[in-house]
């Protein structure tokens, strides 16, 4: 499985391409090319096309939650899949609206937006995506230190109430070393996503780690997530979109981190 990040907060000195505070990565398993998260603009499409990156190949666009920082892309798909549309796959509360104090944070486009034009699987169980890969669905309370923080607020029925992104999701890549975690933000928590990766799959082994874990404070959370990680001896760690350099740092001195940034490719076996 190859995975190359088109959107990160992050770029590399001396590549010359696109970042924003946001998310998105391109998997291929074998022959099924699957889009992870659009970021917050059109970026992940300019930087696909620097990257040589054929996104109309893209069979299914799978959306770790609804977050505009996540979903904003949605606004260009049309641009890029003008032939063959992707079956679009998020958990069915993605795309209710979601505001915030700085204004409304939710997808630009709603369910039937999407629906019009594009397959859409809105799953709360876990959902295979390829020979390799799987969509994790709702993940389940599993660890006491990751409690549900609200984050603004959202609209499922006639009146906003308190979001706990519950809709937040992650992919699992099945390899030969046991399982890759592929996350957008960890709203859910990444030991919380982990530990549910493995009732899912059956795999007791946890390789390596990709994606936003949400850690910025040094506290009693970043602590505990740290020996979880020590712990069930996981080797291979790429923090990236929404951890600090604090978080990062800390990380760091219990287990080497990779740095993550647009265009870089990791290939698992």
């Amino acid at each position: 499985m190859k995975l190359t990040v088109l959107v990160d907060n992050n770029v590399y000195i001396d590549h010359y391409y696109y970042g924003e505070p946001a998310l998105s990565f391109f998997l291929e398993d074998n022959e099924t090319a699957i889009l992870f998260d659009t970021g917050y603009s059109d970026i992940f499409y300019k930087n696909a096309a620097k990257l040589a990156v054929d996104l109309a190949s893209t069979q299914k666009l799978v959306l770790s939650h609804g977050h505009n920082d996540h979903t904003g892309g949605l606004s260009y798909i049309d641009l890029l899949f003008t032939e063959t549309k992707p079956e679009i796959v998020a958990h069915p509360l993605a795309f209710f609206p979601k505001r915030a104090e700085e204004g409304v944070i939710g997808s630009p486009l709603t369910v039937d937006d999407l629906q019009r034009n594009y397959p859409l699987t809105l799953a709360k169980e876990p959902l295979p995506l390829s020979d390799n890969l799987l969509f994790l669905g709702e993940i389940p309370q599993l660890v006491d230190f990751e409690p549900r923080q609200q984050v603004g607020e959202t609209r499922c029925s006639e009146e906003y109430t308190a979001d706990y992104v519950i809709d937040d999701s992650a992919i699992v890549y099945k390899g030969s070393s046991g399982l890759y975690i592929i996350t957008g933000c960890s709203h859910s928590g990444i030991c919380n996503i982990c530990e549910y990766a493995k009732l899912a799959t059956g795999v007791t082994k946890i390789a390596g780690v990709i994606g936003g874990f949400h850690l910025f404070e040094e506290n009693e959370q970043l602590d505990k997530t740290i020996a979880y990680f020590k712990e069930n001896q996981i080797t291979e760690l790429y923090p990236c979109h929404c951890v600090s350099f604090n978080a990062k740092a800390a990380i760091h001195q219990e287990i080497p981190i990779g740095e993550v940034g647009v265009g870089m490719t990791l290939e698992w076996h």
